[in-house]
Formats: structure tokens, sequence, C-alpha cells
């Protein structure tokens, strides 16, 4: 399994404020990006997996959900979170 229960708390602990606080919209945002990544490199070894691509791109678009409210909320942490994981829109 590509994300196991220690790579979990190390991203939330990263990330989040906590490694207990796995609602933050950071947390949740460094976790997809992590999911997106490895995705990524699996698309690009098996081109016709269209279901993965489909999760793919739902990922994609619940992330850009997440940054849109954080953005909105609080733009600094918007900022700190794009900086942190390279981001850019």
């Amino acid at each position: 399994m590509y994300l196991t229960g220690e790579k979990k708390k190390e991203i939330f602990k990263k990330h989040g404020k906590s490694v207990t606080a796995t609602g933050t919209p950071e947390s949740q945002i460094a976790l997809f990006t992590y999911r997106i990544a490895h995705l990524t490199k699996h698309l690009a070894a098996n081109k016709k997996d269209y279901s993965t691509q489909r999760a793919l791109l739902k990922l994609v678009g619940k992330r850009r959900s997440l940054l849109n409210y954080l953005k909105k909320r609080d733009i600094e942490r918007y900022r700190a979170i794009i900086k942190d994981l390279k981001l850019r829109k």
C-alpha cells in the first residue's frame, strides 16, 4: 500500500496543526496533493487506466474546492499552503 498510517501522520503533522487535526483544510490539501502525485505517476505508466484517470480528476476538483474555501476564509493560510506545497493556480 502506498499510503501507510505513518505516512498520513507525517503529512498531518507537517501541514496540519497536529497529528490528530486531520480535518483542517491544510492537512486535507496536503493529503490530496500526495495522492494526486501518486496517481499521476501511475497514469504515466498505465495510460489506458480510465478509472484511475477519473479518480484523479475528482481529487483535483476536491483539492481545488478546498483551496478556494481557504482563499475565501483566510488568505494568509492559503498563501502559506500554496508556497509550502509548491502549488500554482
